[in-house]
């Protein structure tokens, strides 16, 4: 009997990627093009077909005898309904039957999922978050979103939207979110989060490395630049890192409290904070998080990286 093989497609602002992927989470075809985002969705539907074809020929078989797949997508998703509601890299997109146009293109059923969901369904299935339950994965990066699964099953509510952490509001009169909130968990601790908050303090003038070296160029710094600031001893860089990981803390904590989950896998680029992200995370996790939920938790990082996604959109698929 012929092995089965799954199709997973993770579409992104800037780029797509497609993996043919085996049940055991080996990717045996892997392709990837830019997005044409500005060209509207029927183009973009194309180049997703291509590169879904061209991870195919990689692999050595045809689209068409796959076992199936599935397709990620950022934003807010009604899984559900199978819709694309909007996306904030994608100009144009509104309620986008996303897995039906591209499976009609490809004559293969797909399914449609939020990108931060299947990640979080592929560290279950093949990474760091392997047979936990309740499992709960986070995702830092720009934003912050997650995924919550209970026995390796996806749970994303009465619409697809559960499990958005990154929307609980910390800070009633915060900083402006992008859901038009002000002081979300995401508003206060993700990428940019941390890169807005370091070029407010060079604008101020904050004496600091910070300042000394991006004084003429503020818009250049980024969380990957404060992070390598904080690592050099800049005690402004170290203070506006520590505050983003505190406000971070305090919200895995109220998942742990709310959920009881066995373990908090973290993914995104901001994982690769390494301690000075896990640290203060999971400092916070004992303090805030009751006793008997904190102490049956574990937080890790992810261990799948960037093929998370179309990992993830593959397993959607699978028995």
């Amino acid at each position: 009997m012929a092995e089965s093989l799954y199709l997973g497609i993770d579409l992104g602002g800037t780029k797509i990627a497609a993996g043919v992927v085996s049940v055991g989470g080996e990717v045996r075809g892997f392709a990837r093009a830019a997005t044409p985002a500005r060209e509207g969705v029927e183009v973009v539907v194309r180049a997703m077909a291509g590169v879904a074809r061209e991870a195919a020929r990689g692999a050595g078989v045809s689209v068409k005898r796959l076992a199936g797949g599935g397709v990620g997508a950022p934003g807010p998703i009604d899984s559900v309904a199978g819709l694309v509601v909007s996306s904030p890299n994608l100009p144009g997109w509104r309620d986008v039957a996303l897995g039906r146009l591209l499976g009609r293109s490809l004559g293969l059923k797909l399914s449609l999922e939020n990108d931060a969901n299947l990640a979080g369904l592929a560290e279950y299935r093949f990474g760091a978050g392997r047979g936990c339950s309740p499992l709960y994965y986070l995702t830092v990066s720009t934003g912050i979103g997650g995924a919550l699964l209970l026995d390796g099953k996806l749970v994303v509510g009465a619409r697809g939207a559960a499990g958005e952490v990154g929307h609980l509001v910390l800070v009633p009169d915060g900083p402006l979110c992008g859901c038009g909130n002000r002081g979300c968990l995401e508003a206060l601790a993700s990428g940019t989060a941390v890169a807005r908050r370091a070029r407010e303090a060079v604008r101020r003038s904050v004496v600091s490395m910070l300042t000394e070296r991006f004084a003429a160029r503020p818009s250049r710094i980024t969380a990957a630049v404060v992070a390598d600031f904080a690592r050099q001893g800049d005690p402004e860089a170290q203070r506006i890192l520590a505050e983003a990981m505190e406000h971070l803390g305090r919200g895995v904590a109220g998942v742990v409290n709310l959920l009881n989950p066995e373990r908090i896998v973290i993914g995104g680029g901001l994982s690769s904070l390494g301690p000075l992200l896990f640290d203060p995370v999971r400092r916070a996790v004992a303090r805030y998080a009751n006793d008997l939920a904190s102490e049956s938790v574990s937080v890790v990082e992810a261990e799948l990286g960037s093929r998370s996604g179309l990992l993830g959109a593959a397993a959607l698929a699978m028995p």
